[in-house]
């Protein structure tokens, strides 16, 4: 078993809190991201169970084994760096081998190994090519290699792929996700690429300060953010100030300058102050015979900028106070609206998250 425990750990560089009491339980075979900003904790966080970084307090196991306590080298723990740090005066087979020199594995089953690894990352026949003979992924493939040669309990990568292309980020994030299911490794994923994030983890830890801020699957993070900081991370998203009104059956209004949205959740009374967050994909161009319905979770604003990306249009709208609020639709002729134009949108009142103003 490659469960990981992590405890109440801490760390602090000078007066700085690095990481601030986590505790977390990472299951066997999960893949787990560590997602936020720079300088919230989560590169730390993995250099902690790395064994790069002391902790302050707290403890790491792995299975029923403590580790924070032991040397990197004795955690059996394949670390994949930012920069890669692949040996450019070693042959790829060199690279992926190093580990392996270093556990003193006899020749022939190292060969064998070495074969093994490159085979799983897609590099059969790179094995006496020097390291500048290497694309950006194909030199990310090689550092994957290196660490799973090993054999280790558990896989880190720490940004792997941030210093890649937009679209080899893509292919190779799904080659990573694609091999770890494969393996059935236990994978701690640090990222700042909420996309990514998204993509590739069963589950995420939204930190922020050296704290998470929300832990849960990748729909539940995106869909109920647990606070204002975690939904405006997690993607673009409309937040807007708003006063409780009255209830209306199952629902609740709310009113936003001089408009009552409909939600169906709210955790404050009557006459408080909420913000509202509202995705721009749950918002939809109302069609012709929706405009005269009796659909109660509608909204008339004012189109001020259009903005075509390919398979998606993007809006900037005003309600009728000039309150902004942004849309996202697929590309479709007849949904079309100029600048200037006054248009209906409707949404789903489940898809408005909303937060009591003194509980950021």
């Amino acid at each position: 078993m490659s469960k990981i425990a992590i405890e109440g750990v801490r760390r602090s560089f000078g007066s700085v809190a690095a990481v601030r009491d986590v505790s977390l339980a990472i299951e066997d075979s999960e893949f787990f991201t560590l997602l936020g900003p720079s300088g919230c904790g989560k590169t730390t966080l993995l250099r902690m169970i790395a064994g790069f970084t002391e902790l302050d307090a707290g403890l790491i196991r792995i299975g029923d084994k403590r580790i924070d306590t032991l040397p990197p080298h004795r955690r059996n723990i394949g670390m994949v760096f930012q920069s890669y740090a692949i040996f450019p005066n070693l042959t790829v087979a060199g690279n992926v081998a190093y580990g392996l020199e270093a556990r003193k594995v006899a020749g022939e089953e190292m060969a064998e190994r070495v074969a093994g690894a490159l085979a799983l990352v897609r590099l059969q026949g790179y094995g006496e090519r020097g390291p500048h003979q290497l694309s950006g992924g194909q030199l990310q493939r090689v550092a994957i290699a290196r660490a799973l040669v090993i054999r280790p309990e558990v896989l880190l990568l720490d940004e792997p792929l941030s210093n890649l292309d937009a679209r080899l980020r893509v292919d190779m994030r799904g080659e990573i996700r694609d091999l770890q299911q494969r393996l059935k490794i236990t994978t701690v994923y640090v990222t700042h690429d909420q996309e990514e994030a998204l993509a590739v983890s069963d589950r995420i830890a939204v930190m922020q300060a050296g704290r998470i801020e929300q832990l849960g699957e990748p729909k539940d993070i995106y869909r109920q953010p647990a606070n204002l900081f975690v939904a405006q991370f997690m993607g673009t998203t409309n937040v807007l100030p708003g006063i409780v009104g009255a209830r209306r059956g199952e629902m609740q209004l709310v009113r936003v300058g001089s408009t009552d949205l409909l939600v169906a959740r709210v955790d404050a009374r009557e006459g408080e102050a909420v913000s509202l967050c509202l995705r721009p994909e749950a918002l939809r161009i109302a069609g012709a015979g929706d405009v005269g319905s009796a659909t109660p979770a509608r909204i008339e604003a004012t189109v001020r900028k259009v903005e075509f990306i390919g398979a998606v249009v993007r809006l900037e709208t005003e309600l009728a106070d000039g309150t902004p609020l942004k849309l996202a639709v697929l590309d479709d002729a007849s949904a079309g609206a100029a600048p200037g134009s006054r248009i209906v949108l409707t949404y789903d009142p489940a898809r408005v998250t909303v937060f009591r103003q003194d509980k950021p």
